[in-house]
């Protein structure tokens, strides 16, 4: 019997939390990895649950940002980012990481994107204002052990260092600068204008096509190995959350983490860059995410996407 040819990206209900009402049923790993003919699969769950279900060495690389801590509130129980510590925080997402490592090829790569955030001064709410009305939140975390009011927390090292003894290997520190960058009502420090893409390998050696992205000299009369420092504009989404990858930022991270036709993961989907950008670079992709109403977001998108290219 030859094998059923399904749609070229699906939607999958799946799990919140093992044994509970937010359990949906599903036929296990079958309706979780893709099927012949699949592009894109969105898994509307808890990636530290349905990453336990994947086999080892099933994806090429991971592109992802998780919630940041403390920074947005996006009202789904047992979300990523509303720990009440930071040692929470940092431990979740260790201990995702470490399913995203057990389910990459020995030669797999993740490109992790993560900002950083200051003490709230134990202050529990945060108001809105007229720059960036996103920002408000009905809580805010505790100042951490050992930090300071105003103090910089450092999340993106802190929680590099961690994936680091862990067992990842930390290749490299990018930059990614945004010339575009949010304005920030303070006069006591400089405006922030940077996040992190930390580049990490499942083993010491590992595929990176560097050919896939390199970069003009400042002369432009030929192209040079990329640097760790890139300029690029974040991007706003229609109907997206408030936090979106910029389709260039995951384009360079794709391009040279992944080769056509291997499975790209990101278990946390948010409003779908990473899927998009997948389907356009004849990549597949499975995405995990916790909120169904950005589950629906990714979806259409790459609905969307598909259509527009004519798959």
């Amino acid at each position: 019997m030859s094998e059923k040819v399904l749609s070229p990206i699906t939607k999958v209900e799946f799990i919140k939390e093992p044994n509970s009402s937010n359990h949906y049923q599903t036929n296990g790993l079958d309706s979780l990895m893709l099927g012949r003919g699949e592009d894109f699969k969105c898994i509307v769950g808890d990636s530290r649950y349905a990453l336990t279900y994947f086999n080892d060495n099933t994806f090429q690389c991971c592109i992802t940002s998780p919630p940041y801590w403390g920074l947005r509130d996006y009202n789904i129980v047992g979300q990523i980012g509303a720990e009440d510590s930071l040692d929470e925080y940092i431990s979740d997402l260790v201990n995702i990481f470490r399913e995203v490592r057990r389910t990459l090829k020995s030669d797999g790569t993740l490109w992790l994107n993560i900002g950083d955030s200051y003490t709230s001064g134990n202050r529990t709410w945060r108001d809105t204002d007229k720059k960036n009305a996103a920002r408000a939140m009905s809580y805010r975390p505790p100042t951490p052990p050992g930090l300071k009011p105003k103090d910089l927390i450092g999340i993106p090292w802190r929680v590099a260092l961690a994936l680091q003894d862990d067992g990842w290997y930390l290749r490299a520190d990018i930059v990614w600068h945004k010339p575009n960058c949010q304005p920030e009502s303070v006069k006591d420090r400089p405006t922030r204008s940077h996040e992190y893409v930390f580049l990490f390998s499942k083993s010491e050696k590992y595929y990176y096509d560097h050919e896939a992205i390199k970069e003009p000299t400042k002369e432009k009369t030929k192209l040079r190995n990329r640097r760790t420092v890139w300029s690029i504009n974040t991007e706003g989404f229609n109907g997206a959350h408030f936090a979106v990858f910029p389709p260039e930022l995951v384009r360079l991270c794709l391009l040279a983490g992944s080769k056509p036709d291997t499975i790209v993961l990101d278990p946390f989907l948010g409003s779908g860059t990473v899927a998009q950008s997948c389907i356009e670079h004849k990549r597949k992709c499975i995405g995990v995410e916790l909120n169904p109403d950005y589950a629906d977001i990714a979806y259409d998108r790459i609905s969307t996407t598909n259509k527009g290219l004519g798959l």
